[in-house]
């Protein structure tokens, strides 16, 4: 199983605001320095993560972002289930594909699998933004971030 692009970043972007004290606000320009990554897709990211209710955002000058709830009530696996599409490992684990694979009836592969994304997702759910960010102090120093 891969994770989308889209997901890594939206917990990158979770991690840098979390890491943050006392709720300042966070950019995209100095996220996209520290991490590399484009602009627009922060955008992307940012609205969305906002949107669902991760991140409250403060528009004009001197705005940018902040998490919207505490990093503990925030669980890595419904941010997961939330910029995930779809967790189909294989296509034949696509409902639209049904059918399509001549050893369908008799698979046990895609049962297994099933098994394994609802494994990784029990995993995903016992860890929240809080736990992610216990390195804070660290955190701060590798992302140059200065308050």
């Amino acid at each position: 199983m891969q994770l989308t692009t889209f997901t890594d970043y939206a917990l990158r972007v979770l991690i840098f605001a979390g890491s943050k004290e006392d709720q300042a606000l966070s950019t995209i320009p100095e996220i996209a320095a520290q991490y590399g990554i484009s602009r627009n897709h922060l955008v992307k990211v940012v609205h969305h993560l906002s949107r669902v209710g991760y991140l409250a955002t403060a528009r004009g000058k001197g705005g940018g972002f902040r998490l919207a709830k505490p990093a503990a009530k925030i669980r890595v696996g419904d941010v997961i289930r939330g910029t995930e599409t779809h967790f189909d490992v294989v296509p034949c684990m696509d409902p639209e594909r049904k059918g399509q694979c001549p050893i369908e009836p008799a698979c046990v592969l895609r049962r297994a699998l099933r098994e394994a994304t609802r494994a990784f997702l029990e995993v995903t759910d016992r860890y929240t933004l809080e736990d992610l960010l216990r390195p804070r102090n660290r955190l701060r120093a590798l992302l140059s971030v200065s308050s």
